[in-house]
C-alpha cells in the first residue's frame, strides 16, 4: 500500500487538530458542568442532612421523607432511664384535704335482708370517707341591673351608676368572666376565633359572636398597656439579656405575610416586638436603649451592629453547627473534640453556679480550654479557605473562624456566671404557648411577660406558626402582650 502523500498528512493533521480543539472545549464545558453539579449535589445533601440535631429545624421535621434523623444523644448515667417520673423531679398527687369545701353524708338505702327498712336503722357513725374534686356546672346567667333614681329632700335627683363594663342603657353586654374566658382561650391556647366562641357556648350555654371574641384582643391590649411599658423599662436596665427572633405568620393570606417576633428577656421578664429581621426593626426594639449589657444571641448579623453591648454567642447553636460540620468531614476529629470540650465547659460553669461562685474556677476549665483551642486550630489547618476575595467559604470554615476570632464572645459565660451560655430562654419565650404560664391579656406588636418563676419553659412549642385566628392582629390594634404571673380567670377580668 502506498504511503499517503504529504498533502494528505497535512490535511489529516489539521482535521485532528480541529477535533482535539473541539474535544478540549467540550471537556472544559463538561468539567464546568461537573463542578456545578457537584456543588448542587453538595447543597442538596446538606439540605437533606439538616435536622433538629444540627440546625434550628423543629423535631417534627425529622421524619419528613428523605430526611436523615439526628444521631441518638448519649445517655446519661448508666443509660437505664426508667419510665415515668424521674428521680428529683417534682411530683404531683391528689392530696387529702383536711378541710373540704363541702361534706355530704351518705346512708345506706333500701331494705335489710330481714325485711326492715334501713332508714330506721341506727347510725353508727362514719365508716369510710371519699373525697371527689370536681367543678360545678357552669351556666351563663342574665342579670338585669335596674338603676333607680332617687330624689333628695333638696329636690336634686340622683341616678344609680351602671356596673363596670356595662354598655348603654337598654343594651346587653358580656360580663368580665365571659371576656376572661375569651382572652384565656385566644392567648394562652391559641384557639381560633370561631372555635373559641364554640367552646364558650358549650361550657356556658351562651355562644358569643366571632366578632366579639376577636375584639377582645385589642381590648385586652389596651388594659395592659401600662404594664407593657413598665416591663420594657425593666428589660432595658438589665445587665444580661437573651435575644432571639422567631418567624410568625400574621393574618390570613400567603407566606409573604410572615413576620418575625423579636424577643428580649431576662430570667424574670420578657418583652416582644413584631416586625421583620431588618435593622430598622432592631432599632425600633429595645436594643438601641441598652448600655453595657451582655446580649446572648444566635450570631445573627444584626446583633453585631448594636452599639454599646457585649456579646455571648449561643453555645447551643454552636454545638448544632459543630455537629453539622462533622458530616462533610466524617474522618475529622476536631468537630467532636470541640463539641465535647464546649459541653464540659458549660458543665463546669453550671457546677460553679450551683456552688454560688461568681466565675468558673480556672482549674476546672483549664484542660477543656486546651482541648477546645487545639480542636479549633486543627480544624483551621484542615479546612482551608477557598481562594478569592468574593469566594463563598465552607460553613465549617466560617464556624472555625468564628470560634477562633470570637473566642471571648463564645466563652464569656465562664468569667461571669450571671451570663447563660445559651439563648434557649429567649428561644422558648419566642414560642407564644408556654407550659405552665397563664397569660393575662395579649396584643401583637410589643409584647411583655412577667414569668411565673425564674425558670425557662422546658419545651419549645411553635404554635404561633399555625396561623390560628387567635393570633391575628386586628386593624388598628396597638402593640404588646403581657403574660402575668399565674393569673387566675378571676384576675383576668381586668381585661374588660
Amino acid at each position: 500500500m502506498a504511503a499517503p502523500a504529504d498533502d494528505d498528512l497535512a490535511v489529516l493533521a489539521e482535521i485532528q487538530g480541529v477535533l482535539i480543539e473541539v474535544l478540549e472545549t467540550r471537556n472544559a464545558e463538561l468539567a464546568v458542568q461537573v463542578t456545578e453539579l457537584a456543588e448542587r449535589l453538595a447543597r442538596l445533601e446538606r439540605a437533606v442532612s439538616r435536622n433538629s440535631g444540627n440546625s434550628g429545624m423543629p423535631p417534627s421535621a425529622d421524619d419528613l421523607p428523605g430526611k436523615i434523623p439526628p444521631a441518638p444523644k448519649p445517655k446519661r448515667g448508666d443509660g437505664k432511664k426508667r419510665q415515668g417520673k424521674q428521680r428529683g423531679a417534682p411530683g404531683a398527687h391528689l392530696a387529702w384535704s383536711e378541710n373540704p369545701d363541702k361534706t355530704e353524708p351518705l346512708f345506706p338505702r333500701g331494705a335489710c335482708g330481714c325485711g326492715m327498712d334501713l332508714k330506721d336503722a341506727e347510725d353508727l357513725g362514719v365508716a369510710a370517707s371519699h373525697q371527689v374534686i370536681d367543678t360545678p356546672a357552669v351556666t351563663a346567667t342574665v342579670t338585669q341591673y335596674d338603676g333607680h333614681a332617687v330624689a333628695c329632700a333638696c329636690g336634686k335627683v340622683h341616678v344609680a351608676a351602671p356596673p363596670a363594663g356595662a354598655g348603654e342603657a337598654g343594651t346587653v353586654t358580656y360580663g368580665p368572666n365571659v371576656q376572661a374566658w375569651a382572652v384565656f382561650l385566644l392567648v394562652m391556647h391559641h384557639v381560633p376565633v370561631e372555635r373559641c366562641a364554640d367552646v364558650i357556648g358549650a361550657l356556658t350555654g351562651t355562644r358569643p359572636s366571632d366578632g366579639f371574641v376577636h375584639s377582645m384582643i385589642a381590648r385586652a391590649a389596651k388594659a395592659v398597656r401600662g404594664a407593657g411599658m413598665l416591663i420594657r423599662a425593666l428589660v432595658i436596665t438589665a445587665a444580661v439579656l437573651c435575644a432571639d427572633e422567631t418567624p410568625l405568620r400574621v393574618g390570613p393570606g400567603p407566606k409573604t405575610r410572615k413576620k418575625y417576633l423579636l424577643v428580649a428577656c431576662t430570667s424574670l421578664l420578657t418583652y416582644y416586638f413584631l416586625g421583620d429581621r431588618s435593622m430598622k426593626t432592631f432599632d425600633a426594639f429595645v436594643f438601641p436603649d441598652l448600655s453595657a449589657a451582655v446580649l446572648v444571641h444566635d450570631r445573627y448579623q444584626n446583633y453585631d451592629a448594636i452599639p454599646g453591648v457585649l456579646h455571648q454567642l449561643c453555645t447551643q447553636h454552636l454545638l448544632r453547627d459543630l455537629e453539622d460540620a462533622a458530616q462533610p468531614y466524617p474522618d475529622a476529629i476536631w468537630p467532636g473534640q470541640a463539641a465535647d470540650a464546649l459541653r464540659a465547659l458549660i458543665h463546669a460553669a453550671n457546677t460553679a453556679r450551683d456552688q454560688g461562685l461568681a466565675a468558673a474556677p480556672d482549674d476546672a476549665t483549664a484542660a477543656d480550654l486546651v482541648l477546645f483551642r487545639n480542636a479549633v486550630r486543627v480544624g483551621l489547618s484542615e479546612v482551608r479557605r477557598v481562594p478569592g476575595a468574593k469566594s463563598k467559604q465552607e460553613p465549617g470554615r466560617m464556624l472555625l473562624e468564628c470560634l477562633k476570632e470570637r473566642e471571648s464572645d463564645v466563652l464569656r459565660f465562664l468569667g461571669d456566671l450571671r451570663i447563660p451560655p445559651t439563648s434557649n430562654q429567649a428561644d422558648y419565650a419566642g414560642s407564644p404557648v408556654m407550659p405552665g404560664w397563664c397569660p393575662g391579656v395579649a396584643r401583637w406588636c410589643g409584647q411583655a411577660r412577667a414569668d411565673r418563676d425564674n425558670s425557662a419553659a422546658q419545651r419549645l412549642s411553635r404554635n404561633a406558626s399555625r396561623g390560628s385566628l387567635g393570633l391575628y392582629r386586628p386593624a388598628g390594634t396597638p402593640g404588646g402582650v403581657v403574660r402575668a404571673r399565674a393569673c387566675s380567670l378571676s384576675s383576668m377580668s381586668a381585661c374588660r
